[in-house]
């Protein structure tokens, strides 16, 4: 993956170098400069001035620790692949909105750590320290509605849905900029996190803040219901989707049912940091399904990975039921014969019987998961089973290329089967070739 993320990133700034491009029409001679890559390139190389600063003064104000590098890579990730479709498709708004995103938690990242620096960590008067809290106080707000929203209604396509969703994207667009000038303007700047307070030297008293005026709380209203929207126009989307758009779909819908599925490992007791490493893994996720869906990378990789998530995710809480059930229960009736407490006699069958189960336990869950959602992969693989089995057993070349051909029918499903064999014993023709068909 990442050595074709470097060719591909390669390949646009050669294209980019290649000089003017000139095209003489009757009369006229037009000359277009491509700029995508140029554009892409000077973002990545903005961003990577952004991000390290932030970290090195998270450092110093004592808020890096072990989560904050994969937090890192995840707000990279949407500004790689931001940049590598604006260089390859320079025409689908998805790229830009990724780029403008990543600049944006970038710089944020860094006026917020900057804020602290300068008002708590070493107190002084530093340049430019008032404009890095103003800017802590509202720049997430496009963020988030650029990575979310907007990603959701413009995806794969860079298009709407239809022209009837114009209108939802304009509430969209509206209440976002409406409740970035709010924050703007808001009377009063919080350093993020911290208690202290100073005033904005451009609000406006009567505007109030985001969270407490009634203006903030209708704009935010709007935003919920612009996102419920989105999500909407992505159902329909799909719904009507086939082809190539359908896989396309598939690798975002993946990526954001596993975004879905985040407010689980919260509940759920995981030792140290590992539910923050897996919200930052899947958050980074979710640019690289994008990524692969529009630049179209491997996109029919993405029934496997469905499958095999399907598969392996039953499988495990399956298992992770059979050896509770059996510490649990085993591990009581031992106790009530036994009056020990010690349970390891229990532990130690129950993770005997979980690594008994695992290979039948897969092989039918796996057999389960291809009936259900994958029945024409499933019958092709029953089709080939037996004809297998006939291969065996079948002598008589003729019945064997009929029933050869009725297995590539069923299988392959294509619009003309032919088959040319060598002359020989039960061939007829003139003892070079036959040929014999099927349409199907």
């Amino acid at each position: 993956m990442s050595r074709w993320l470097k060719q591909e990133m390669m390949d646009a700034r050669r294209k980019s170098r290649a000089g003017p491009i000139v095209a003489e029409g009757p009369g006229r001679v037009e000359v277009t400069r491509p700029r995508p890559a140029v554009l892409a390139s000077g973002m990545l190389v903005l961003y990577f001035v952004f991000m390290p600063g932030a970290m090195f003064l998270a450092i110093q104000n004592g808020n890096a620790d072990v989560t904050s590098a994969p937090f890192a890579v995840a707000f990279t990730a949407f500004m790689l692949v931001g940049a590598l479709i604006v260089a390859r498709r320079p025409g689908n708004p998805l790229g830009w909105i990724f780029s403008a995103a990543g600049l944006l938690i970038a710089t944020g990242l860094l006026a917020q750590e900057y804020a602290e620096y300068s008002y708590l960590t070493k107190p002084g008067p530093l340049p430019g320290r008032i404009v890095a809290v103003w800017y802590t106080s509202w720049y997430w707000y496009p963020s988030m509605g650029l990575m979310f929203v907007f990603t959701l209604l413009y995806f794969p396509t860079g298009r709407l849905l239809s022209r009837r969703w114009r209108v939802l994207a304009a509430v969209a667009w509206a209440s976002l900029i409406a409740v970035t000038i709010l924050a703007i303007f808001a009377p009063v700047l919080q350093i993020q996190d911290e208690d202290k307070v100073i005033s904005n030297p451009i609000g406006i008293r009567a505007l109030g803040t985001v969270e407490q005026s009634i203006a903030g709380s209708v704009l935010f209203v709007l935003f919920v219901c612009s996102l419920a929207g989105a999500l909407a126009s992505l159902v329909v989307r799909f719904r009507r989707s086939e082809g190539e758009e359908r896989q396309q779909l598939k690798w975002f819908t993946y990526a954001g049912g596993l975004v879905a599925l985040l407010p689980i490992i919260f509940v759920i007791p995981l030792p140290g940091v590992t539910s923050d490493l897996i919200f930052a893994f899947v958050l980074a996720f979710l640019p690289i399904a994008t990524g692969i869906a529009i630049l179209k990378y491997r996109l029919y990789g993405i029934d496997v990975i469905i499958n095999r998530t399907l598969v392996y995710g039953i499988l495990t809480l399956s298992l992770a039921l059979v050896y509770v059930s059996g510490v649990v229960l085993f591990g009581g009736a031992l106790r009530s014969l036994t009056g020990q407490a010690n349970n390891n006699l229990a532990v130690a069958a129950s993770t005997l019987g979980v690594a008994a189960l695992f290979r039948p336990a897969r092989s039918r869950i796996q057999s389960f998961i291809d009936r259900r959602f994958y029945r024409r992969r499933y019958d092709a693989a029953q089709t080939l089973e037996s004809f297998s089995a006939r291969l065996r057993e079948e002598v008589e070349l003729r019945t064997l290329t009929a029933h050869l051909l009725a297995a590539v029918s069923d299988t392959v499903q294509p619009a003309h089967v032919s088959l040319w064999l060598r002359g020989g014993p039960g061939v007829s023709g003139d003892g070079t070739k036959a040929r014999l068909e099927v349409d199907s």
